[in-house]
């Protein structure tokens, strides 16, 4: 039987953004929201346990955390087989994960899979999410904040040599992931988290720029 439990031996435990502590809050956010969207729990609950395991340990950043869901489905295939899951099951958990990307080419279809993609962009909102935020910068030794070049501003892609700094991931991301959340809950819950989010960048380029 899937337990929190096993998330231990499937994340690490000292990552700040994809870790233990991560895939606790998505667990418990993703519970709250199927409870109150009717969704179906076993399959929600599944999914986020899994929904990151085989692309969060440490040295799997950069080009093999864009597929991590991919790797992250087929771990979870792997798992819920010899727990005996029925496949049609299965293949629900892992939609659900392929699909919670923020830049998947996957949209989640099913309510279980909205579920999942809510819970965990509700992470990167709010006082967690700026953390995460740049705590993922600081991983990738690139810089809190640099200004972005006209054409990032502008297409969401960097110069040569530009740094993907935590305030180019609010410009191209952050800010806008409320407007993509799909369930009622996850829209509400959303509303403060995103004010506080932009209230802290807000703050920092004028703190940058000597405006406050």
């Amino acid at each position: 039987m899937l337990s929190i439990e096993m998330i231990y031996e499937w994340y690490s435990g000292d990552d700040p953004v994809h870790g233990v502590d991560h895939v606790l809050r998505v667990y418990q956010m993703a519970e709250q929201i199927a409870r109150a969207e009717m969704a179906d729990l076993e399959i929600v609950c599944a999914a986020a346990l899994l929904h990151d395991a085989q692309g969060s340990a440490p040295g799997r950043e950069g080009e093999d955390r864009e597929n991590h869901h991919h790797a992250s489905a087929d771990f979870a295939r792997q798992v819920l087989e010899k727990e005996g899951w029925p496949a049609e099951r299965i293949v629900a958990v892992q939609h659900c994960i392929r699909a919670h990307r923020y830049r998947s080419t996957e949209e989640p279809r099913t309510l279980e899979a909205k579920v999942l993609f809510d819970a965990d962009k509700l992470d990167v909102l709010g006082a967690i999410g700026v953390a995460r935020t740049i705590a993922y910068a600081v991983q990738a030794q690139q810089p809190v904040y640099v200004q972005p070049s006209p054409l990032f501003l502008r297409s969401g892609k960097r110069e040569p040599g530009e740094p993907h700094s935590a305030y180019h991931e609010f410009i191209f991301k952050l800010r806008h992931v409320k407007e993509r959340l799909y369930t009622a809950t996850a829209r509400k819950l959303a509303e403060a988290r995103h004010a506080f989010l932009i209230a802290f960048y807000e703050q920092l380029v004028a703190e940058v720029h000597g405006e406050r």
